[in-house]
């Protein structure tokens, strides 16, 4: 489920962008702030924020700046400005889109869709034949090989896709069952179970010691993400 932040200080009207974006599929949270909007994007993972230029106490323009500073996820401006210089403004400190108050809320759903849709293509285009490090982790996807702070490791096929997509979304924890429907499901064998075995195999490949895992981390009563 994508996840959106939302920095909105008016509570209307950002309990109705997070209602209009649960109905369609969206797991959205809300920050009243800059600075709390500025904490939740660099502490937690998002696949775009839908920010109000107009917060108190705070330039809505240099908290886009920052955010982009960090991160390379789309920004959605919402704004009751109209003038032309505001939204080059935003585009200049790192916006992908600008959306006017009042706007019509499908409108804005169906903007955050294209977006997320848009970015997440860029990214799997980017990966599918890119190579990933991490640390002393180095994950080769065009020849499907793994190596170990320069040790070649022996993978299997499921071995291997459940690592790289841990490692494709860092930082994010996913539950067993995710995991199992993303990349067991289709196969008609085996349960949640064999998430845990595999996770276990992994380990034991590239972590130093399995017992206390560097990489992947069991996020207790949730499932598992891969540290970056």
């Amino acid at each position: 489920m994508p996840k959106i932040l939302i920095i909105e200080d008016e509570k209307s009207i950002a309990e109705l962008e997070r209602d209009y974006l649960e109905v369609n599929g969206f797991d959205s949270e809300i920050a009243t702030t800059g600075e709390e909007g500025l904490r939740k994007a660099f502490d937690h993972s998002y696949d775009l924020i839908i920010l109000d230029l107009m917060l108190p106490g705070v330039d809505g323009f240099e908290l886009c700046k920052k955010i982009r500073g960090k991160l390379d996820i789309p920004i959605l401006m919402v704004t009751a400005r109209k003038e032309d210089i505001d939204k080059i403004r935003g585009f200049d400190r790192g916006a992908d889109d600008y959306i006017e108050k009042p706007f019509n809320p499908n409108e804005l759903v169906a903007r955050v869709k294209a977006h997320i849709s848009r970015y997440h293509r860029l990214i799997n285009r980017e990966n599918e034949m890119g190579e990933i490090q991490i640390r002393g982790l180095v994950i080769d996807r065009s020849s499907r090989r793994v190596y170990i702070n320069g040790e070649e490791k022996i993978f299997t096929a499921k071995e291997f896709d459940l690592l790289t997509f841990l490692a494709v979304n860092p930082n994010r924890v996913f539950s067993k069952d995710h995991l199992f429907e993303r990349l067991w499901a289709h196969d008609s064998i085996g349960d949640i179970t064999t998430v845990t075995v595999h996770v276990r195999k992994i380990r034991e490949k590239i972590e130093e010691n399995p017992s206390e895992p560097k990489y992947i981390e069991t996020i207790w009563g949730v499932g598992y993400r891969l540290k970056k």
